[in-house]
């Protein structure tokens, strides 16, 4: 990796770099790596060019090559341009080297080569292999040897954390320690913590621990039957424990808050039976599961509901079986019978009594009408009867007819 910087300079002492004709780069190189260098001229007139290393030795004049070290080798070389390669760069090749241009008066320039060093060794150290959830452990990651003094990054998995750094230089060389302190939880068990080195002669250097996390059981219980709806009266109940720590459980027992377990209770190792529920058997039911950690419980509250008073229907399938006949005795059925015989004689006898009453009403009616009738026609004939000859009779019915205490008229 190499990074550049152009600069110009009349004379190896002149700080001012405007107008003149040669033209160089500063050189950033990673240790082992090339190096390249070049000498320009603007405005060639086929003037001398010639390379000088730190201490002022020729590296090369023109073409040719006086200096004996083999690493410096001519890449191009022409009246406008001198370039030179410096294989298997180290830190003793840091350092000023001089462009000369032999004009008159002659011209100078520098280029400075810089070389970086990657770190050595990363190696993270950490306070516990093993942990304890809710512990606070302590990681240190060191970057050793390195030029510039690097910059250390810390991951849990994916997520960033901040460290605190301190820096010790040997020499030119830079050791760098980051600390990090890092409380853990059963979730970091098997997590990664991440050290990554940022630095400009190296990418993507990191190393990383895996932590590894004891936490005491996590207990959880499940009711297996009844799958659905209320535990009653009557019917079986089938609850299942499980449990899971780091390290597994190895103890684990069933036990009834505050009072004694029913003798009927059947536990075989994580799973407790009850085959026969009854009211006695309410209350809250615990699971316990320890290991080397610690102990934890789940508890489960039993109630038992009265059995159902109704039979259901039966279920309707497309499976085609043979039914056998079954009678059930049930003496409320009977019961039921006899309450529904003597409801049925009260309601006829109140029917009979009401259709006899509205017959007798009738008659009476009709015998009342039909002799007021007979008043009406006897009082019409009066005077009629004592009459001798027809035109008496006549003239006696019409003298009845003005007497109007005598004759009487009724109206249904």
């Amino acid at each position: 990796m190499m990074t550049f910087c152009t600069g110009e300079l009349p004379s190896a002492d002149a700080g001012n770099r405007v107008g003149q004709n040669l033209v160089t780069e500063d050189v950033t190189v990673v240790e082992g790596d090339v190096a390249t260098i070049s000498c320009r001229v603007k405005n060639s007139d086929d003037s001398v060019i010639q390379l000088l290393n730190p201490n002022r030795q020729t590296i090369y004049f023109r073409d040719f090559r006086p200096l004996k070290d083999s690493r410096f080798q001519l890449v191009n070389f022409s009246n406008s341009e001198l370039r030179v390669s410096l294989t298997n760069v180290s830190i003793s090749d840091e350092g000023r080297y001089f462009c000369q241009l032999y004009t008159d008066p002659p011209q100078e320039i520098y280029t400075t080569i810089t070389v970086l060093v990657p770190p050595r060794n990363l190696v993270i150290d950490i306070q516990k292999e093993i942990a304890v959830e809710g512990e606070e452990i302590e990681l240190n990651c060191t970057a050793m040897a390195s030029r510039p003094a690097t910059t250390i990054r810390w991951f849990k998995g994916n997520k960033e954390l901040t460290g605190k750094s301190e820096v010790e230089q040997w020499s030119d060389m830079y050791t760098v320690t980051s600390q990090l302190l890092l409380k853990v939880a059963r979730e970091d068990d098997g997590v990664p913590v991440i050290c990554l080195v940022d630095h400009p002669a190296v990418k993507d250097l990191q190393t990383q621990r895996y932590l590894e996390v004891m936490y005491k059981p996590q207990v959880r219980v499940s009711q297996n039957y009844p799958v659905q709806g209320l535990t009653r009266e009557g019917e079986p109940l089938e609850l299942t424990c499980a449990a899971f720590g780091k390290p597994q459980p190895t103890d684990m027992r069933w036990l009834r808050v505050d009072d004694e377990m029913p003798q009927h209770v059947v536990v075989s190792g994580s799973n407790l039976l009850i085959s026969n529920l009854n009211k006695t058997d309410n209350g809250t039911y615990r699971c316990e599961a320890s290991n080397a950690v610690g102990k934890s419980h789940a508890d489960y509250m039993l109630f038992v509901y009265d059995p159902p008073t109704t039979i259901p229907p039966p279920t309707t399938t497309t499976t085609t079986t043979t039914t056998i006949p079954t009678t059930i005795t049930d003496s409320r059925a009977g019961e039921e019978g006899a309450i529904r015989s003597v409801d049925h004689a009260v309601v006829g006898g109140v029917v009979a009594v009401v259709v006899f009453a509205m017959l007798c009403l009738l008659i009476i009616l009709g015998r009342y009408f039909a002799r007021h009738k007979g008043t009406y026609f006897t009082h019409e004939a009066k005077g009629a009867d004592d009459a001798a000859d027809a035109d008496t009779a006549i003239i006696n019915a019409e003298g009845g007819q003005n007497n109007s205490e005598e004759k009487k008229e009724y109206f249904i």
